[in-house]
């Protein structure tokens, strides 16, 4: 049985290792294409994996100087953390009235919370941006943040996460006197921490890859994040490949670090919610 135990383990560990080698190949690949030149990084005969001719670091001075990487880091960061805090903010607190409260009109509201869920996000983009525009927050910080204000799959996690407490933790409270105020802020929020943390990394990641509303709500240059500037720089770029990819490894840096930072509170979270990115 030790023997069998021992040849699963080690087969798990082949295949694992198998899938994060090909998960890894991209990234490489971008890499090295990066410090290549334009003919080695289209040429087919003969092939090149690395590069043939030196490493041409100057790609990412030219990409480096093109753009203002320095301005689209900052506001990539600033949407990301503030995307977060409002998110968990808002869905703790609804997901805390969804799943422990009782009022009239609750299942109405929540049934409101998942139809937003089942839909296309794309659907809401007219509607967010003529409200922008009204407001005169086009090219700003908040016009950035605001799709990210309030979370309808937030609110579904946090209620989970609250609905799965004993209820004799807010019974012992509310004989201990505390009001509702007292029981969500000193008994139950701190319970959900890992929901929060799970909605954090989600919300987080969902934020440096949007492309679309970035692209639409800010159009200047100062204003835009990584993944509008990229998509720029292809038009800029077409088809020199290593600066392309240069500019790719440049924008993948800071979720990088912050995996690297915070991997514990990542596969913690991830593993929490049962999810996948």
């Amino acid at each position: 049985m030790k023997s069998d135990a021992k040849r699963n383990t080690a087969i798990t560990h082949i295949v694992l290792i198998i899938m994060a080698f090909i998960m890894l190949v991209p990234f490489a690949w971008m890499i090295l294409t990066a410090v290549k030149t334009n003919q080695e990084s289209i040429s087919v005969n003969p092939f090149y994996i690395f590069p043939h001719d030196g490493w041409h670091w100057e790609n990412f001075a030219t990409v480096w100087k093109s753009y203002n990487f320095v301005v689209l880091y900052k506001n990539t960061l600033l949407m990301i953390f503030w995307r977060v805090v409002c998110a968990c903010l808002t869905a703790t607190m609804a997901g805390y009235a969804f799943g422990r409260l009782k009022f009239p009109g609750k299942n109405i509201l929540f049934s409101l919370v998942l139809i937003q869920m089942m839909v296309p996000g794309q659907i809401f983009i007219i509607p967010q941006y003529l409200m922008m525009s009204k407001m005169g927050m086009l090219n700003t910080t908040f016009g950035l943040v605001f799709p990210g204000l309030v979370t309808a799959f937030g609110t579904y996690l946090l209620r989970t996460g609250y609905q799965g407490l004993p209820k004799e933790l807010e019974e012992a409270a509310m004989i201990d006197g505390c009001n509702v105020g007292q029981r969500f802020l000193k008994i139950m929020m701190p319970l959900t921490r890992s929901s929060m943390v799970s909605l954090g990394i989600f919300t987080a990641v969902f934020a440096f890859k949007d492309l679309m509303w970035p692209m639409i709500v800010c159009t200047n240059a100062s204003t835009t994040t990584l993944s509008a500037g990229l998509a720029k720089m292809q038009g800029q770029y077409g088809s020199e490949y290593p600066v392309m990819m240069a500019s790719a490894t440049l924008a993948v840096l800071p979720m990088v670090i912050i995996y690297i930072i915070f991997q514990k509170q990542f596969v913690e979270g991830i593993a929490t919610s049962g999810g996948k990115l």
